[in-house]
This record gives structure tokens, C-alpha cells and sequence, in this order.
């Protein structure tokens, strides 16, 4: 198992898919695969009925509609209806509710429920992660080049403070407080460290606030700590599994990271004149947008062999392609895309999030709650002092860029994945950084939005005091004028 591809952690390999078809095939006396189909559309109507009454829920409270996908995904997943669930989760296809449809309605042989189970399953997970990265290319192509490398120092110590932070209270704070051996600890305690950009990124954009420099500060703050989450996986992976740091594995992630962020965007910009010239030689439909495809996969399959994300590359290339001049006709084609989806990851985000560790009745979960107290705390008081190390920018909402570097989500959850496969953690602990996970990429998203509603108050403020200032003086100035003219009459009288 690849410990330092985090997202695969949460899937099959793609090359699996085919030898799970024909497993399915030649398990069942009919044929599987209309019956796979049939299950991956089953899925979609339930990922795109919960996304959207979820998403059209919270935006009627004034709540970001990635939070309503994320709670849609809870009700039709593990947690509650079973619509959407995952071999992962429960181990049996029997348990789905699609399945059990499929049985009733389309024939499925009992043989075959498991094999179809985990097509199907599988066709979402490779749909949630190519809804990922399209979403991270959308993110780069409506970010601002120049603005993320003018905030670079900024964006690399708040990922830095955000990262060391937390880990360095969350495992003083096991150790000392809860007495969990020092390995564990340590893997709890980067677990802490996380951050998902996608989750931050969705919120900023529904803000409007993407280009803010509050929102360049996050978004660059979140790939550094995404990279640095990397290099911290593989390193207690490593201390787990061997029980020493491979230190030769640390400098190749570190050096990797450096090398295809620097170089892949240096290069993309000189090619990028090479890119639109292609583009505009070409004559059949969809010429711009099959073409930016291309090169953002390629960009993405590099990042994944290298052992960092795919998600970053193809972050790269939407930074790449915004600096041409098709970034607006591009921007208008990816958003179909993108709403078709972007979904998907989401919804399944949530649909794997088992809230049954929070319930108390359960004796086993009771330690877990009370760890999870104390992880919470540190997870919301780390990243927020992050936002405190912002230097150079004054009347910079610092608050913000804190609570937006806060929701851990499905990065989270990899480093639970990873550490309940070495069998790192223990119950309560995995218990404890699973409600951590929960309830950082709940809560977050409402706060993002309110720490900035009060900041565009503040503005607003200052905006009508100006204009009320501004008024006054032009009154004065019309009074000043009215007198003049008076006198100049009574001369003329």
C-alpha cells in the first residue's frame, strides 16, 4: 500500500477496476456490467438529489452549500439511510439500499451483489476524485499568479505555524494528559495538521473572496500544507510501520514537492504562448477546453507518481492557464464540468463519515469523545494562530485566514485511514480524530463565512462613513456656492 498518496488511500487503484468487472462477470450467469452501469446511475441520482437539497437548504440560511452537500452525503450515506456506502465502510454489499434496489428491480443474482457492489463503488470513487481535481484546477484558474507568489511568505508561515502548532500541542497534550504512547501520539498529532483545500476553496469561491488577499493567503497556505501533510504521512507511516524515519524518503518528498511546483509552473508559463497558438489551430468542437483537460491530467498523473497529489497538479495547471489569454472563455467551459462533478466528492465525503462515534451510549466511544474534546480544541486553536502569523499586511483579516485553514476533511480522514491499517491508533484515539474530522469540516465552512461577513461590515462601515463625509462636504461646498451667487445677484441689483 502507497502510504504517501493520501487520496488513494480512500479508493481502489484505477488499474483494480477492470479486474473487479471481470470478477463480477465471471461470478454471475449474466452478464454484470449493464448491472454495474446501473448501479453508478443509481448512485449518481442519490449524490445529485442530496447535493442539491442539501446545497439549496443552506443557501436559504445564509449557510455555504458545500456544507449542505457535505450533510447531504452524511443522510444518504453509512450514518443514515445507506444509500451510498462503500466496501470500506461495511464490508458487504447486502447492506446497501442501491443493492438490495438492484435485486428487486433489475435481477442481480445474490452470487453477484458483492462483485457489483464494489464496480459500483469503485466508479464513484474514481468520479469523486476526478471531482477533486477539477475543482483544484478550477481554484488555480481563478486564482491570481502574481497575487499567490506577492503573498508567498505570508501563505508559507501561516502552513508552516499551522502545521507545527497543532502537532506539537496535540502530541505534548496525548503524552502528557492521556498517557497514549509516544507513537500513537505522534500519529494523532499529525493527523492534526490537515487541511482540506478543496472544502476552503468551494467556501471562498460561493464568498466571492477567492482573490482576496485574505483568500490567496488561505489558498497558498493550503497547498504548502498539503505538501507538508504529505511529507508528515509518510513519516509516521514510516515510524509505525518500522518504528524509524526513513530520512532518505523525507529530503526525495521534499525535494519532489519543490521541484514539480516550481518547475512545472516556470515551464507552463514559458510554454503557455505554444499552448494558446495550438488551441487556436485547431477546428472541432470543444478545441479549448479537451485541450486544457489534457494538460491538466498530465500535470495531475505526474503529481501522483511522484508520490505528492494529483489534486496539485492539476492546481498547477489552472494557475498556468490563467496567466493566458483564454482564461475567461476557459473559466465559462470548466464550470459544467465542475457542477456535474464536484458533487460527487462531496457528497461522499460525507457519505463515509460514520457518526456513530459520537454517540456516548456506546461505552467504547466515551473515552474517544473526551480525547476528541481535546483534540478539537487544539485542532481550531492551531489553526487560528496561524492565521495570527500573517506579517506585512495590515488590515488584513487574520481571523479569517485561521478559521479558513480549520477543516480537515477527507485529508483528515486519510491519516485515520493510514493509521487503522498499521494499527497505529487505538479505538478511542481512531474514535477521538474521527469527530476531530467531523466536526472541523462541519463547522468550519459556517464560521469561514461568518468571520467574513463581519469583515465586509466593517468595510461597509468605513464605506458609508466616507460617502457621509464625502456628502457633507459637498453640501458645504453647495451652501459655500448658494451664498456666492447671492451676493454676486445683490451686486448686480
Amino acid at each position: 500500500m502507497d502510504l504517501t498518496s493520501p487520496l488513494s488511500q480512500l479508493t481502489f487503484s484505477f488499474s483494480s477496476l477492470p479486474f473487479i468487472l471481470a470478477e463480477a462477470a465471471a461470478e454471475s450467469e449474466t452478464e454484470s456490467g449493464p448491472l454495474v452501469l446501473a448501479g453508478v446511475l443509481v448512485s449518481l441520482v442519490v449524490v445529485y438529489l442530496a447535493a442539491k437539497i442539501g446545497g439549496e437548504l443552506c443557501a436559504r440560511v445564509n449557510l455555504p452549500s458545500v456544507l449542505g452537500e457535505l450533510v447531504g452525503g452524511v443522510v444518504v450515506g453509512i450514518s443514515a439511510l445507506h444509500l451510498l456506502v462503500f466496501p470500506e465502510n461495511i464490508g458487504q454489499g447486502t447492506n446497501s439500499l442501491i443493492i438490495e434496489f438492484l435485486e428487486r428491480t433489475a435481477g442481480l443474482a445474490p452470487e453477484s451483489v458483492v462483485s457489483v457492489f464494489a464496480a459500483q463503488s469503485e466508479v464513484i470513487n474514481i468520479l469523486a476524485e476526478l471531482g477533486v481535481v477539477i475543482l483544484l484546477f478550477e481554484i488555480g484558474l481563478e486564482s491570481d499568479l502574481k497575487e499567490l507568489i506577492r503573498v508567498g511568505p505570508q501563505a508559507a508561515a501561516v502552513a508552516v505555524v499551522g502545521v507545527a502548532v497543532p502537532f506539537a500541542l496535540g502530541t505534548a497534550g496525548l503524552i502528557g494528559l492521556f498517557g497514549v504512547p509516544t507513537i500513537p501520539a505522534v500519529f494523532a498529532g499529525a493527523a492534526l495538521t490537515a487541511t482540506s483545500i478543496g472544502i476552503t476553496a468551494k467556501v471562498l469561491a460561493e464568498l466571492q473572496r477567492l482573490n482576496s488577499r485574505e483568500g490567496q493567503i488561505i489558498i497558498g497556505a493550503a497547498v504548502l500544507d498539503d505538501v507538508l501533510g504529505i511529507i508528515i504521512l509518510a513519516v509516521v507511516a514510516s515510524l509505525a510501520k518500522t518504528g524509524e524515519i526513513e530520512i532518505m524518503n523525507v529530503v526525495t518528498l521534499i525535494a519532489s514537492a519543490a521541484i514539480f511546483l516550481v518547475g512545472s509552473i516556470f515551464l507552463g508559463r514559458l510554454l503557455s504562448p505554444y499552448f494558446v497558438g495550438l488551441v487556436n489551430q485547431l477546428k472541432t468542437r470543444g478545441q479549448l477546453l479537451i485541450a486544457s483537460l489534457i494538460f491538466t491530467f498530465v500535470l495531475a498523473y505526474i503529481g501522483a507518481i511522484i508520490h505528492l497529489e494529483a489534486i496539485l497538479g492539476a492546481f498547477a495547471a489552472g494557475l498556468i492557464l490563467a496567466e493566458t489569454e483564454k482564461r475567461e472563455e476557459l473559466e465559462e467551459q470548466i464550470v459544467p464540468i465542475a457542477d456535474m462533478l464536484v458533487p460527487i466528492f462531496f457528497v461522499t465525503v460525507g457519505a463515509r463519515t460514520d457518526l456513530s462515534v459520537l454517540n456516548p451510549a456506546i461505552p467504547e466511544n466515551r473515552e474517544g469523545l473526551i480525547i476528541a474534546t481535546f483534540l478539537i480544541a487544539v485542532a481550531f486553536i492551531g489553526k487560528v494562530v496561524a492565521g495570527l502569523a500573517v506579517f506585512g499586511q495590515p488590515n488584513i483579516n487574520r481571523l479569517a485566514i485561521g478559521v479558513g485553514m480549520v477543516p480537515r476533511g477527507e485529508v483528515g480522514l486519510v491519516f485515520v485511514g493510514v493509521g487503522s491499517a498499521t494499527g497505529v491508533l487505538s479505538k478511542p484515539l481512531e474514535a477521538a480524530v474521527i469527530v476531530m474530522v467531523i466536526l472541523t469540516t462541519f463547522i468550519a465552512p459556517a464560521l469561514l463565512r461568518l468571520v467574513f461577513k463581519d469583515d465586509s461590515s466593517t468595510t461597509a462601515e468605513s464605506v458609508d462613513t466616507a460617502q457621509i463625509e464625502a456628502g457633507s462636504n459637498s453640501v458645504v461646498s453647495s451652501d459655500m456656492a448658494t451664498s456666492e451667487e447671492v451676493e454676486i445677484a445683490q451686486e448686480q441689483g
